[in-house]
């Protein structure tokens, strides 16, 4: 109970003299409570502006209060919304009040009939020094008599709810059973908002502007239904623009379901994603995390660019320089994540060659890597990346292998078609006959009728002497579209190699989990082809993806 007998004392500007004897220093006479019933039942009093007694007690003869006062009301208490009864209650002076003779020191049963003289009163200082009551309640003591002209409505408020759930949502941002409070905003904008230590309701409401912080508050508490919810929110929310900032979230929060589901929308929107402003803020593990992926769908070049955007970003945040010296050191680990060999050389000397990150002699190396054969060995990956995902796929078109398939210059080529829509990523080759050696190697596929050059690699491989096939790839997944015709070229220089025979005009493969089926069908490639044919020669193997 938020209201107490000296503050109405003193706001009544009564002495206990003058509420023992009556008198009514310019306000209503004093009521005589002496030959009242039980406080709330008290008979009907003459006056026109007199207030019924509240729950609380009896009076007595003498005008004490018996020490029943405070703990009539059944309902009363935090646990069934007792509002004033349970705020009397709950002080010792409520549930234990001495017996105090009327006319001696007034204090109790004086401030009675002064509280009630106080609701006829139609004095408008009488009316703000009750408002000035109620502001300081708190920080006063509480008495019985109070109640009968300051408090709040008191009411049962659980009665009025059905359920729990309703209870629990009456609570929100309510005073009621407030156990803490949060102060929001500023100086003179500062809010106090009530709260409780436990959950309200399952009923979720989440945006984009609360979402990781309500799944911070999840994970820390251990609420996993309402992690659920913000993963679920952040899923049907991820988009190339936010992808980055939420793998880094999701890599923060351990929450791998979310982290490869970003990872796949960077796969699929690789330029967009790098394009996006959230790209630069992401922390180098996280920028290593993408850089390590062989199904980024960007040319490498481009991912060069963007490690530079970052590497500008990450050394303002540690307050450096952005020099070329200084985002090589920002990018550490990550720089060797680029795969510089699988760049054109026209791409490599007009970016990375004049940035400054790379050393003289790794740029010497990889200059010397795209020039000469055989090519030197290079600190980078020339692993090509493929964006497809799914499982690699090869066919064989050969059913027996031979020796001694000679080489003067000219290219291997035979013509083909597919009957559904496929990525060749690269061919199979057989070696050398004598033993291990390297070869070099430029292959190619070409569109027949447009004579144009869809893919190609100028690069190497090494063999064993068996005769196995030795893979060859292409820098980028080259898409072959069903029914149009393409040449597969590989033009080798090294010594005699392992050919194929009894080759087959149609190849099916069928893939063990769907049962689709991918058909080639190979024909004789006009031209120079070095012998290459329909049943004989090179490229017995083509590796894709479907």
């Amino acid at each position: 109970m938020r209201c107490c007998v000296c503050l109405f004392q003193q706001s009544l500007q009564c002495s206990p003299s003058k509420m023992a004897a009556g008198e009514s220093n310019s306000r209503s006479s004093c009521l005589n409570l002496s030959n009242s019933g039980p406080l709330g039942n008290a008979p009907p009093s003459n006056s026109a502006h007199s207030s019924p007694a509240s729950n609380g007690g009896s009076m007595g003869a003498s005008g004490g209060i018996n020490r029943s006062a405070g703990n009539s009301n059944p309902q009363s208490g935090p646990e069934n919304g007792g509002g004033a009864e349970s705020a009397v209650r709950s002080t010792p002076s409520a549930q234990n009040p001495s017996r105090q003779p009327v006319g001696q020191s007034g204090a109790t049963s004086g401030a009675a009939s002064n509280m009630t003289a106080a609701t006829s009163s139609s004095s408008s200082s009488s009316s703000a020094s009750t408002a000035d009551a109620s502001a300081a309640v708190p920080s006063l003591p509480s008495s019985p008599a109070s109640v009968l002209v300051y408090r709040e409505p008191v009411y049962n408020w659980q009665a009025t709810k059905s359920t729990v759930k309703e209870r629990f949502a009456f609570l929100f941002n309510n005073e009621v059973l407030s156990d803490v409070h949060f102060l929001v905003g500023k100086g003179m904008g500062v809010q106090r908002i009530p709260a409780h230590r436990f959950l309200y309701s399952d009923e979720v409401q989440i945006g984009p502007e609360t979402v990781m912080t309500t799944l911070y508050t999840a994970k820390k508490y251990a609420v996993p239904a309402l992690e659920a919810h913000c993963v679920e929110f952040l899923k049907k929310n991820l988009r190339a623009d936010n992808a980055f900032m939420l793998l880094t979230q999701a890599r923060l929060f351990d929450e791998p379901q979310l982290a490869s589901l970003c990872l796949e929308n960077i796969d699929k929107n690789t330029a967009d994603a790098l394009a996006a402003e959230g790209f630069t803020d992401i922390d180098l593990d996280t920028l290593m995390a993408v850089l390590e992926r062989d199904t980024l769908g960007v040319r490498e070049v481009r991912l060069f660019v963007a490690a530079v955007r970052w590497a500008d970003a990450e050394a303002q945040r540690q307050q450096l320089q952005p020099t070329p010296e200084n985002k090589r050191r920002v990018l550490g680990k990550a720089l060797s994540l680029i795969r510089f060999p699988l760049m054109t050389i026209e791409e490599f000397a007009a970016g990375p060659a004049q940035s400054g990150i790379l050393t003289d002699r790794e740029v010497v190396s990889l200059f010397l890597h795209f020039t000469v054969n055989p090519k030197p060995h290079v600190e980078f990956i020339d692993r090509p990346r493929c964006c497809l995902r799914g499982k690699e796929c090869s066919i064989t078109r050969f059913s027996q292998v031979e020796s001694r398939w000679g080489y003067s210059g000219t290219s291997d080529r035979i013509r083909f078609s597919v009957n559904r829509r496929i990525f060749v990523v690269g061919f199979g080759l057989y070696g050398s006959i004598h033993g291990p050696t390297d070869y070099q190697v430029n292959i190619q596929i070409i569109h027949t009728d447009s004579n144009t050059v869809l893919g190609q690699n100028d690069t190497g491989f090494s063999c064993d002497g068996t005769a196995s096939t030795f893979r060859v790839m292409f820098k980028e997944p080259v898409e072959i579209l069903p029914s149009v015709n393409y040449i597969a070229c590989a033009t080798l220089k090294g010594p005699d190699s392992h050919y194929g025979t009894k080759g087959m005009r149609k190849v099916t493969h069928e893939a063990p989990a769907t049962g689709t089926k991918t058909c080639f069908t190979f024909c004789y490639a006009a031209g120079n082809n070095n012998g290459t044919s329909v049943e004989d020669g090179q490229i017995p193997e083509v590796i894709f993806y479907t």
